[in-house]
């Protein structure tokens, strides 16, 4: 089985806080496969997220991803960035530009650095950044400003380019922590749907294990940053998604806290 990324024995901390971000962490992620990082806010899920994209510094231990090993002091070279494609928890949109203004940023790192520079798409630019709009239902919206926008719409466009990039691996912080529950399970089913018709990996964190359930085949409980669990969706049960949460925080949707 190939890997898209694989992570050995890796901890991380943040300048000045006490208790480290991540510990001895060990993941393998399957190429091909829908994996939810599960846990309460905290738990390392970001920080997990944000060193596969290679933004993180300083980490001890060994990680690759799609075959290529990172480096703790330098970021992934240019050539291999668009590779790995990121959907943030607040959309990361230019405000006043247009959404195919928007979805086309996806596609610098794949233009040579002069066109990147001028912006200066190619019409094979143009024909994928379309075809993105298409996938996430929004081509009616090209020409809008994404600050005109509601919630669900942003978060398409986010998808949207993301998916102009032609990742191989797509990583989502909490993608749909600000949206409602319909809404919710409408771009999840859309980013691993287009995951899955694409053959990429997606690997997206979540602190709502119903929709972890609905939408992962896999699901990777994290807590203090450490990886309690790992294991198939049909194998997660009730106790090991209470203790997840044990006196951290309210259950999603049950309005009790969880205590042991």
């Amino acid at each position: 089985m190939s890997a898209a990324a694989q992570i050995d024995d890796l901890s991380f901390s943040h300048s000045g806080a006490d208790l480290p971000a991540l510990e001895r962490v060990s993941l393998l992620v399957p190429a091909g496969e829908s994996i939810a990082l599960l846990g309460p806010s905290g738990a390392g899920k970001t920080t997990l997220l944000t060193l596969l994209d290679g933004r993180l510094r300083g980490w001890r231990g060994r990680v690759s991803v799609l075959g290529a090993s990172l480096d703790p002091d330098q970021p992934p070279p240019r050539v291999r960035r668009p590779d790995t494609g990121f959907v943030f928890q607040e959309f990361a949109l230019v405000e006043r530009s247009s959404v195919l203004r928007n979805v086309l940023n996806g596609r610098l790192g794949r233009m040579s650095p002069l066109r990147a520079l001028l912006g200066s798409p190619t019409s094979h630019d143009l024909e994928i950044a379309r075809r993105a709009l298409s996938d996430c239902d929004i081509s009616d919206l090209a020409e809008r400003r994404a600050d005109s926008l509601s919630g669900g719409q942003r978060q398409r466009v986010a998808i949207a380019r993301c998916l102009a990039q032609e990742p191989r691996l797509i990583l989502a912080d909490e993608p749909v922590s600000n949206l409602d529950p319909a809404r919710a399970g409408e771009i999840l089913s859309l980013l691993t749907g287009a995951a899955r018709v694409r053959g990429a990996t997606a690997l997206f964190s979540s602190h709502q294990p119903d929709l972890a359930r609905r939408f992962a085949q896999r699901i990777v409980g994290m807590r203090g940053g450490r990886i309690v669990f790992d294991v198939p969706t049909s194998e997660l049960n009730e106790d090991a998604t209470a203790e997840l949460y044990r006196e951290a925080e309210p259950m999603p949707g049950s309005g009790l806290r969880v205590v042991s």
